[in-house]
């Protein structure tokens, strides 16, 4: 019984994590800031979430592939929004009306 209870709070937790970050990526005006809030909060949405999934599965097969995609969320998340960031400080010729960009060569 507890275990149902803990896996339904991480679960609860993480869904209003990803509500938070839905929320900022709406309330912000650049693209710069949406993908930070964006970013940082849903990959501890989803870490909150998966980890609610493993509670509730039990620890079996199934939990320790959840856990291997947590692991690839974990270290794929920071490096996309990272590309994504590059990409837009190339491609936005407005950028520096937007936010402060120090270029290093």
């Amino acid at each position: 019984m507890i275990q149902i209870i803990i896996g339904a709070i991480l679960i609860l937790f993480g869904v209003v994590t990803m509500v938070v970050a839905t929320i900022g990526i709406f309330r912000f005006k650049y693209v710069l800031n949406r993908m930070q809030a964006a970013a940082l909060i849903d990959t501890l949405g989803i870490l909150l979430v998966l980890a609610g999934l493993i509670v509730l599965s039990g620890f079996s097969t199934l939990s320790a592939k959840t856990l291997l995609i947590i692991c690839f969320l974990w270290l794929a998340s920071p490096v996309t929004s990272h590309l994504i960031a590059r990409a837009e400080v190339m491609t936005n010729p407005d950028i520096e009306k937007e936010c402060e960009v120090v270029h290093h060569d």
